[in-house]
């Protein structure tokens, strides 16, 4: 049976703002945006065979407000040290440093970083076991 296709979608206030960190940093690429649909800004974000992407939706004339708490988190398991450090590396080149995590055992193996609404992203240096 083929996995459905997971798409994480959350609001903002600038999408504008989002762009680089997501695209330039994470590597995402622009997969479809919209603009005032029924009021709504939005952009989607993934990689080429990935079954999942990400939306950003900015509701016009609404604050959607940042990251709830520091443990909101979206982690990317990268098993291979190369892959990881350049993944870090791009990050890095791209203006963002990474931020202590709030829970401690994602410093162990990982970099956290924060997207400009606060929302966290974890690159783990780990194969993650089920």
């Amino acid at each position: 049976m083929p996995y459905p296709t997971l798409r994480v979608a959350r609001p903002t206030n600038d999408l504008a703002a989002l762009l680089p960190f997501y695209r330039d940093g994470l590597s995402f690429e622009v997969i479809g945006q919209f603009t005032d649909h029924d009021g709504f800004d939005g952009l989607m974000l993934g990689h080429a065979q990935a079954p999942y992407h990400l939306e950003f939706t900015r509701e016009r004339g609404h604050a959607a407000g940042g990251a709830p708490s520091a443990e909101h988190l979206l982690i990317f398991y990268l098993p291979e040290a190369e892959a990881w450090r350049a993944a870090v590396d791009r990050m890095r080149r791209a203006g963002f440093a990474p931020v202590p995590a709030h829970n401690p055992y994602w410093d162990q193996q990982g970099l956290t970083f924060q997207d400009p609404d606060g929302y966290r992203v974890v690159l783990q240096q780990a194969a993650w076991a089920r």
